[in-house]
């Protein structure tokens, strides 16, 4: 569901809910009823976001990027198994994976 997308979004950003409809050109009794729609996804996420998008007469733009933002910090924020991690571990675990140009590589 969007609304699941929308609080993660919330929680992500530490944002209210009015600056999302804000961000999204809509009001909060729009959000609200939005929220209850299915989250766009697989090969027709683009029709489906611009289907809700004109019900909702919100930017598409904007809806794409609260979608596509949520994607990727879920997606950095769990490990293979589908599990939490911090985004902090996950850093440290991409920093140690460099080599910097003094360094033996293995």
């Amino acid at each position: 569901m969007l609304g699941h997308v929308f609080e993660r979004y919330l929680a992500i950003e530490g944002i209210t809910t009015t600056d999302l409809a804000n961000q999204l050109g809509c009001s909060l009794e729009e959000l609200h009823w939005m929220s209850l729609c299915r989250r766009p996804v697989g090969a027709s996420f683009a029709t489906q976001t611009i289907a809700v998008a004109h019900r909702f007469a919100v930017n598409e733009r904007a809806l794409v990027r609260v979608l596509r933002h949520v994607e990727v910090i879920d997606a950095l924020t769990s490990d293979t198994e589908g599990e939490a991690v911090t985004g902090a571990s996950r850093i440290q675990i991409a920093a140690r994976d460099r080599f910097h140009d003094d360094e033996d590589t293995p």
